[in-house]
């Protein structure tokens, strides 16, 4: 049987509601007040349905509704080199699967940090792609899956013009997918939440946890930056809805890097 965190969204195959979820007990979670909850695949999807946006040529995100567990949003690139999909959901269910079958299914997963791991094999399976993630969080795999390929290094080219970026930060694997291919050319970051869009667009912020607004270290901040910085977009596609750069991409990330350093370092 498998069970999904209501919390996280984390999967895990189990006879019985386990006790505890060890991505929420991690700082960068948390354990709801009310405690550990559970969820079924079935019962998820009675519930819950998936939204779908288009935001560019080539480019659709969705995001379950009523939200569920984090609420982070997926997202689908179209190339013609094959399909792939950025970070995860937990519901995958019939009509998803029928969209993504008529848009062609998927040539590859890749997912930015553990958060988001949730129904990754379930997705796998149902579509014959393999799962990127990178080897140095492969510690918070809680669901074994043939299909998972731990990645090393800082890149990793997983289609024509598509790369993974390990820009570390929230997890020591924290990856960051850079897609050449957008229809005008200019670039596109999908940065998870490694790369934090905040509400106005006009910066970025990084956080050790999140929901516990715990800080990143201001070298970790600076090396962030730094392995950004070679690489030519324009856009940037957070997480969250609304979380969206469309225009000077680099220059708000080294901008905001530069700000979230002097104020941790408490400079002026």
């Amino acid at each position: 049987m498998v069970l999904l965190c209501t919390a996280c969204g984390t999967s895990y195959e189990a006879s019985s509601p386990p006790e505890a979820c060890p991505i929420c007990q991690d700082e960068r979670q948390y354990v709801p007040a009310s405690g550990q909850s559970w969820i079924s695949r079935d019962a998820l999807a009675q519930a819950h349905r998936n939204a779908w946006r288009r935001h560019e040529q080539g480019l659709f995100s969705l995001q379950t509704v009523p939200a569920f567990a984090i609420n982070q949003r997926a997202f689908l690139l179209v190339t013609p080199q094959g399909n792939i999909l950025w970070d995860c959901i937990a519901l995958l269910d019939p009509a998803t699967e029928a969209l993504v079958q008529a848009m062609g299914g998927l040539q590859a997963i890749a997912i930015s940090h553990p958060h988001y791991y949730t129904t990754m094999q379930d997705w796998a399976a149902a579509f014959g792609a393999p799962v990127y993630l990178h080897e140095a969080d492969r510690a918070w795999i809680m669901r074994p899956s043939p299909s998972i390929r731990p990645w090393a290094g800082d890149t990793l080219e997983i289609a024509p013009g598509t790369t993974l970026i390990r820009a570390g930060g929230h997890f020591a694997g924290g990856t960051v997918l850079h897609w050449a291919g957008a229809a005008d050319g200019q670039g596109v970051l999908l940065a998870g939440d490694i790369v934090q869009v905040t509400p106005g667009a006009r910066r970025v912020s990084f956080m050790w946890s999140y929901p516990n607004m715990m800080p990143l270290a201001a070298g970790e901040v600076r090396r962030v930056a730094a392995r950004l910085a070679p690489w030519s977009y324009e856009r940037i596609y957070g997480a969250f809805l609304g979380q969206e750069v469309l225009q000077d991409g680099p220059a708000i990330v080294a901008r905001s890097a530069e700000r979230y350093v002097e104020l941790v370092e408490g400079r002026p």
